[in-house]
């Protein structure tokens, strides 16, 4: 079956074997983005210490692209400065999973989307702080 869709190896990997899965409770940051076209939902939960992403954890509904790319992007953004981690990209996602299929690449953007929503929560927690 991932033959006829197109996932690589690596895609199978991560959908079979999702690293980071879960909830941080009292998270420092949250995430949330969903796509109503596909119906896939991403939430990234995220601890930072010292400006550095020490952990982080993510839940999501939907198709095994999009359990890979969020698997793939808590990966890519453990242990990085926020800075650093702003900086993910869709299509780092997809590259570091090597390759997604055309009509799979909008997973991708969810993924980065929901680790940028989660930066973003907590830097607006700490400006009110």
């Amino acid at each position: 079956m991932a033959d006829q869709i197109g996932y690589s190896q690596k895609v199978m990997e991560h959908f079979m074997n999702p690293h980071n899965v879960g909830v941080i409770e009292n998270p420092d940051g949250y995430g949330k983005v969903g796509n109503p076209v596909c119906g896939d939902l991403m939430e990234i939960f995220i601890r930072v210490k010292d400006d550095v992403i020490e952990d982080i954890r993510f839940r999501t509904f939907g198709c095994g692209s999009a359990i890979a790319t969020s698997s793939m992007v808590t990966d890519l953004a453990k242990g990085k400065t926020l800075d650093e981690a702003m900086k993910i990209t869709r299509d780092d996602v997809a590259t570091e999973l090597e390759g997604l299929p055309p009509r799979k690449m909008h997973c991708s953007n969810l993924a980065a989307d929901a680790l940028h929503a989660a930066i973003q929560d907590y830097r607006e927690k700490q400006k009110k702080e």
